[in-house]
């Protein structure tokens, strides 16, 4: 393989040092965020000027930075995000924007953003045939879902336009749900995963007929050694790693092990080296998940930990009431974090270690009050540090980057341009029940139907032309096929209005197919008019906006949507959508939080929904959404399985708590 070639090694950064740390170990491109539209709020991430020295500096040695500026953009953000664009485009000069959101991608260009766009894997393009839509709306790259197999990767390689590449994950956290379609954080209280503020509900104890375990919360991503097969898909044009919240100490070591992985995959001694580089990143144990499609793994494993970093020791009851002793596993520097136990487990914390401490030698730690007293046994692991080693590598280029002259931030004045508003709509507004399973002897009027290619025998082919057909969240390639058969015969039987619950699955439907509606879904996370304007211009004739957003918001966007707009307005609202569920949990059978939160799995085709036991309930504001200009209003219709009892409660969603 030539050397121009060679996929890029995309190292994360959430803070300087570590993107000192991406540059220092070979990474030849570092993805940041900044303070604002990152979905990774929690990072510490950037300012403008301070990430203009450092984008500088890493040109300097060919290394390119792009900037993730892909939260769901608000229906009023627009113009403070063209003004960040603005700023970012004239002070730092980004190689790529990472989007995921159709109104940041419009705003960028508005703003006179020139480089690349980079489509994110939280706009979920799970299929080959969606690949040949992202043109149009001006993406040259695309990340692939982390749930592919490397066959499918192959077939999306395969699909790719001319002029598209495509982003492979290869290391770092697994998320329960696939990206862009998790709403759990969000629907718990208004800390969106789309706006970068998730909390993480998949990382707690559950209680699943009787027994408590962390059923939902995954190993790492670690494809290693098996990204030799990676370099025979040149489509793969990035191998990337994700960790925006993780320290240098982990980005040098994972940076440094991939790129000995793709610069020497034959040779058995870098493998080695690589295999040591990754054991001191500090990370959770790793799995390959689906990457091998003979030998897919389960990333939830109930026995095994799934909290990250180096077992470091454990503790024991000490002399002294309050205090406990820790008998080192490994040395520990001054500056080096401290994990102990797991969350939602007594004596969780995270320490600072302040001393060095030799193998084998003795941390004395005190805890307070009788809430927070671990258990004897209690283990503790490394999660960051502070390498004299590292910071030696990392030196140089703090001197050089300590000569750049810090430029002066430029206010903008930017205004987006936004679409021309659609002419209010007159009609008596529909309301429209979506069913798994209709029973055709009740339906009279119009309805909607999830097309299932599991039950493609069930589905009211009869009646196809009064039908709204609902297209899965999730699509993926080794059922793409099916679908696109079962659509053409939907549309042959005189189907033609679909919602379509990703934007590219327009790609699904008949080449030249005429007279169809195509609705954007409440899936495809539509919540700004820019976004709006570009479905309209790609041929959607309408949309259901986002639920995620605050009533407020909710009542204002039809005034500036340039096509009709639709709501959920009942029923249930899945959690989050996944490809895998523990062998622990049985579908259809309750699972029960800390905090008393039901919900349950289903799977429909090969996707899991997970469901909460209380539905959503927007019924009471239906008038005042009626007179903003909503012309549809959806019930979506879900099974409660026999063994799930129904909480006495609904959800406003963050109707009154806002969206953060």
């Amino acid at each position: 393989m030539t050397e121009a070639k060679k996929p890029e090694i995309l190292a994360p950064a959430g803070d300087p040092y570590s993107f000192l740390a991406a540059v220092a170990a070979g990474a030849d491109a570092v993805y940041c965020g900044l303070k604002h539209f990152s979905a990774r709020m929690l990072a510490r991430n950037f300012s403008t000027s301070e990430l203009a020295a450092l984008a500088e500096m890493a040109r300097g040695r060919n290394v390119r930075t792009y900037v993730a500026i892909n939260t769901l953009l608000k229906p009023d953000e627009a113009d403070k995000a063209g003004r960040l664009i603005s700023r970012l485009a004239a002070d730092v000069g980004p190689d790529a924007l990472i989007v995921q959101d159709l109104g940041v991608a419009a705003v960028a260009r508005q703003a006179g953003y020139k480089g690349e766009l980079h489509l994110s894997t939280l706009a979920n393009v799970s299929s080959p045939s969606g690949l040949a839509t992202l043109p149009a709306y001006s993406f040259s790259r695309v990340v692939l879902p982390r749930e592919l197999t490397v066959d499918e990767m192959r077939e999306m390689a395969e699909a790719a336009p001319q002029g598209l590449s495509l982003e492979a994950f290869v290391h770092g956290a697994l998320c329960y749900n696939v990206s862009g379609r998790c709403y759990w954080s969000s629907y718990l209280g208004g800390k969106s995963g789309l706006r970068g503020r998730c909390v993480q509900p998949c990382r707690r104890i559950y209680d699943h007929r009787g027994q408590k375990g962390r059923y939902f919360s995954c190993q790492d991503l670690s494809l290693d050694v098996l990204t030799k097969a990676l370099l025979t898909i040149p489509e793969i044009t990035a191998w990337k790693i994700e960790g925006r919240k993780k320290g240098p100490h982990y980005v040098y070591h994972t940076v440094a092990a991939y790129k000995l992985l793709r610069d020497a995959a034959d040779d058995t001694s870098a493998k080695k080296m690589a295999a040591s580089f990754l054991e001191q990143a500090l990370g959770r144990p790793g799995t390959n998940y689906n990457f091998l499609p003979q030998r897919p793994k389960n990333p939830i494993d109930t026995k095994e930990r799934t909290g990250s970093g180096m077992p470091a020791g454990k503790l024991t009851r000490g002399i002294k009431s309050g205090q406990w002793n820790l008998s080192t596993r490994v040395g520990l520097m001054p500056g080096d974090l401290l994990r102990v136990g797991f969350e939602d487990e007594p004596g969780h914390r995270v320490v600072k270690v302040t001393r060095t401490v030799p193998k084998g030698g003795r941390l004395t730690l005190t805890f307070d009050g009788p809430d927070n007293k671990p258990e004897s046994g209690i283990p503790v692991f490394l999660i960051d540090r502070r390498d004299p080693a590292l910071a030696a590598k990392i030196a140089p280029l703090e001197a050089a980057l300590d000569k750049i002259t810090p430029r002066e931030a430029k206010p903008s004045e930017f205004v987006a341009k936004m679409p021309k508003p659609a002419k209010p709509f007159r009609s008596e507004p529909l309301s429209l029940s979506v069913w798994r399973h209709p029973d055709m002897r009740k339906e009279k009027s119009p309805f909607g139907v999830w097309i299932s290619t599991h039950r493609a025998q069930n589905l009211p082919l009869g009646r196809a032309a009064m039908v709204w057909w609902w297209l899965p969240p999730v699509i993926w390639p080794d059922e793409e096929s099916e679908f696109k058969s079962l659509i053409a015969a939907i549309v042959s039987r005189g189907g033609k209005r679909f919602v379509l619950n990703a934007p590219w699955q327009t790609g699904l439907f008949p080449a030249g197919a005429k007279g169809l509606d195509f609705w954007a879904g409440p899936f495809c996370n539509v919540a700004n008019p820019l976004a709006l304007g570009e479905l309209a211009r790609n041929g959607f004739y309408g949309a259901f906006v986002s639920p995620e957003l605050s009533g407020e918001d909710l009542l204002g966007l039809p005034k500036t949507s340039p096509i009709p707009l639709g709501i959920v307005a009942k029923g249930a609202w899945p959690l989050g959508l996944s490809r895998v569920l523990s062998g622990e949990v049985k579908t259809c059978l309750p699972v029960i939080s800390p905090k008393e939160e039901g919900l349950w799995a289903v799977k429909y085709d090969r996707t899991y929904w997970l469901y909460a036991n209380w539905e959503v309930d927007l019924y009471r504001h239906r008038e005042a959404l009626v007179q903003a200009g909503y012309c549809v209003f959806v019930d979506l219709r879900e099974p409660l399985p026999k063994e799930v009892n129904r909480r006495d409660r609904t959800s406003h969603f963050n109707w009154e708590i806002g969206l953060l």
